[in-house]
């Protein structure tokens, strides 16, 4: 509880017992009304003054308006308790709003302690601590254990490990060593290390991620928009209701203090504080929740469109797959690998980089003669043997019969001397989860699944089939990724979103011309950040998962306060025109069900992993 929540609640506390004397006390009704209106200042005094310095500002029909109004006007009939305890609930739903607020802000305020709030550069051997802001591209740094690292950088000595857990959502250290990549807003847990700032501040990831959490709140959801709208008409509306209600049935009875009485509560009923707080509160408990999980969602809008999403479109490399090449199947005698190893040894193609690291070790002063041939393949000699290591083409053009199938995957086949002794399948393969991501979006409600890749159509397939995918398209380039994208949008419904996901590098059309674009691990990628509505801090694929069940938690949880507090109202309103309800009825219609909403919307910051 913040300090000014304790205020509040010692003003409350003195209140209520100013209240609780008022109705106590026998010595007549000028000591009663004094502690009935000390009571009001007490808790009131506050509003008070507010609604004044509105109406001179022009802002005349808001709740505290209402309040003002309803409250003197009950002191002026001599309904004194129904007065004071009106403002004495009216502050009690205050502070429970005050409390909402602070518990949603407190997961927002958790990500922002991840700016750095100093960099040790080392210059000329000496280690001065300067501001992130001052410290350029190039500078080395020094952070040391406990640190958090200042600037996004490369490790240029030491090892260590850091904990992502503030970005990423993930509990488990990642090590580092020289050549690493390090984010600013990780912290340093057990070694010194050196790197080399590799962004300056205002273009690192913990600046990028601020600024998006900052200005999140600005972009509201439709619902939102619609609860601003209606209690700008709402409220101006409702007061004259409870005028008309106080003169037309008095001039016609005579019972002015009847009618007046009904139609105060008529204004205490009408107040529409649990509908203006719950509603946006619920949204950004649901952006406070998501962030706890490592999800940032860009707004309100973001957070209530990904509830409709019924077509997910992935991209391949990166996203659902490692991204990485990996030798998959040997086929032939296993002295091929170091053979096809050595014959690669001067080559930096990825493809020759992933044979390298599966058969490592091998003695590379036994090649000679290292002939790279783009598009085909090695042609070497090792230990006086003509070896030749490429695709079919290399072997068809050299003479050598290929008798192996070709694989879906990159095949890598070896040949000594114009034999041919076997093959090696390379090949990009799942993440570990997005098999079981695929499950659990179509567990949610996700009607249909597509991805899209660059890859020819034997490897698509197959990795889309391995996922759970529902349909392939291959062979895109960049551009066609965005035309197909088009093709889809133009199937849906009106109401249902489309959502594409990549891994941030290379995807940022696609990420942008999609309803709603997630970009997968990609908080070191400038393209992913500028580009995506929520950007997924670590790798895991289920996130997505996460971010739409909590989406659509949000969305009931709007809904319910909408219906409740509308129902609620309209039922009350009819029994105090009617003179079936008196003020107390009034006070729960409007201040209880405040607090309730209220409660029901803190619900949107407790979320799960699914």
């Amino acid at each position: 509880m913040t300090k000014q929540n304790k205020k509040d609640l010692c003003k409350i506390l003195v209140a209520a017992a100013l209240f609780v004397l008022g109705n106590l006390v026998s010595a007549g009704e000028a000591v009663r009304f004094a502690f009935f209106f000390a009571a009001f200042l007490v808790a009131g005094g506050g509003v008070l003054l507010n609604a004044v310095r509105n109406i001179r500002y022009g802002q005349i029909f808001d709740e505290e308006f209402l309040m003002t109004v309803a409250t003197i006007g009950a002191f002026c009939i001599g309904e004194y308790p129904e007065g004071a305890a009106v403002m004495l609930f009216f502050q009690v739903g205050e502070l429970f709003q005050s409390y909402a607020v602070n518990k949603s802000r407190r997961s927002i305020s958790e990500l922002m302690n991840i700016r750095p709030d100093f960099a040790n550069v080392e210059t000329d051997g000496e280690i001065k601590k300067s501001d992130p802001y001052d410290v350029k591209i190039g500078d080395i740094i020094v952070i040391n254990p406990g640190e958090r690292i200042p600037l996004d950088s490369v490790v240029v000595q030491g090892t260590s490990s850091l904990d992502t857990s503030a970005l990423t959502g993930e509990s488990v250290p990642r090590d580092v060593e020289g050549g690493s990549e390090i984010l600013s807003g990780c912290i340093n847990i057990n070694g010194v290390i050196r790197a080399r700032v590799t962004k300056e501040y205002g273009d690192s990831t913990v600046n990028r991620i601020l600024d998006l959490v900052e200005n999140a709140s600005n972009k509201k959801s439709k619902s939102e928009k619609f609860i601003t709208r209606f209690a700008r008409w709402y409220t101006p509306a409702v007061c004259g209701v409870a005028l008309a209600l106080a003169v037309i049935p008095s001039l016609i009875t005579g019972e002015w203090g009847v009618w007046v009485y009904r139609a105060l509560s008529f204004l205490v009923v009408s107040c529409p504080c649990a509908l203006v707080i719950s509603v946006p509160l619920s949204f950004f408990g649901g952006l406070g929740g998501a962030s706890r999980q490592g999800v940032l969602i860009k707004g309100s809008n973001y957070l209530e469109a990904l509830a409709a999403v019924d077509t997910v479109v992935f991209d391949k490399t990166g996203t659902l797959t490692e991204g990485r090449f990996r030798v998959i199947e040997v086929n032939g005698d296993k002295s091929i690998c170091n053979i096809a190893a050595l014959a690669e040894t001067a080559s930096s193609h990825p493809i020759a980089q992933c044979i390298k690291e599966y058969a490592s070790g091998a003695d590379t002063s036994r090649v000679s003669d290292i002939k790279e041939q783009a598009g085909f393949g090695v042609q070497c000699t090792i230990d006086g043997k003509e070896v030749l290591v490429g695709n079919r083409r290399l072997m068809e053009h050299n003479g050598v019969a290929v008798s192996a199938e070709e694989k879906a995957g990159t095949v890598v086949h070896i040949a000594q001397d114009r034999v041919y002794l076997g093959n090696m399948v390379i090949a990009d393969t799942l993440k570990k989860d997005s098999v079981a991501a695929v499950k659990k979006l179509k567990s949610i409600g996700v009607k249909r699944t597509v991805m899209l890749t660059g890859d020819v159509e034997e490897i698509g397939e197959k990795i889309a089939a391995e996922a759970g995918v529902d349909k392939a398209v291959c062979n895109l380039l960049p551009q066609e990724k965005v035309q197909q994208l088009e093709k889809i949008l133009a199937q849906k419904t009106d109401k249902a979103k489309v959502c594409y996901v990549g891994d941030g590098i290379n995807d940022a059309p696609v990420l942008a011309r999609a309803d709603i674009g997630i970009a997968m691990g990609a908080l070191g990628s400038d393209a992913a950040i500028e580009a995506a509505d929520v950007v997924i801090m670590n790798d895991e694929m289920g996130k997505i998962a996460t971010a739409v069940n909590i989406s659509k938690k949000t969305l009931r949880i709007v809904k319910q306060n909408i219906v409740f507090a509308i129902g609620v109202k309209l039922f009350v309103l009819l029994l105090v025109a009617a003179g079936h309800a008196s003020m107390w009825s009034a006070v729960f219609a409007d201040v209880g069900v405040a607090v309730i909403a209220i409660l029901n919307a803190i619900r949107a910051l407790n979320t799960k992993n699914m």
